[in-house]
């Protein structure tokens, strides 16, 4: 099997953000206080190392006969908090070490970006095994980002606003469900 070039371009653009994704990894590691932190990217890891080497499978062999471990979501409530709960924040233009808010942001801003990506590629893949491996990456970014997010909510690191009543009663209003369960049937 012979990947497209454009499947080619893709795949490489993919290794060189994993290969940066990891090694922002390892330093997130080394530097989070936090043990929960730590060991939520920690528990990541191995997955973005197995997700590598299979984008390493594709390159070299144009397949992989590795099935990417794809973590459970595991969805839970997040309270919304007082917009004065959220502590302000600035870039530091000198930086020695990063704190736990910076490291779970920016990793939390990697696994979107890479997300992003991976549902593009996918969208762009004519190579089955190629876009499922991708489609499943997309996953494992969607559900650690999840899983991140969460933490950073539960520590008042992101702000958590649900809408109002008013906005949410304004929407119920424009959209009503179709009444047909099979539509399709009505061009028969």
């Amino acid at each position: 099997m012979r990947l497209g070039s454009h499947e080619a371009h893709e795949l490489n653009e993919l290794l060189l953000s994993c290969t940066n994704s990891i090694q922002s990894m390892a330093l997130f590691i080394n530097q989070a206080q936090d043990p929960e932190l730590r060991d939520m990217i920690v528990r990541h890891y191995a997955v973005h190392v197995q997700d590598y080497n299979m984008k390493v499978e594709f390159a070299n062999q144009m397949i992989s006969r590795d099935q990417l471990n794809i973590p459970a979501l595991s969805m839970e409530l997040v309270t919304e908090g007082p917009a004065s709960q959220y502590p302000g924040m600035q870039p530091k233009v000198k930086l020695q070490q990063m704190d736990d808010r910076a490291i779970a942001t920016s990793y939390l801003l990697t696994l979107k970006r890479a997300g992003r990506e991976y549902a593009w590629s996918a969208m762009e893949c004519s190579t089955p095994q190629l876009r499922a491996f991708l489609e499943d990456a997309f996953r494992m970014c969607s559900h650690q980002a999840y899983e991140v997010w969460a933490y950073m909510a539960r520590r008042g690191l992101y702000p958590v606003q649900y809408a109002t009543n008013t906005a949410m009663q304004a929407m119920q209003q424009i959209y009503q469900p179709v009444p047909q369960h099979n539509p399709g049937q009505l061009y028969s």
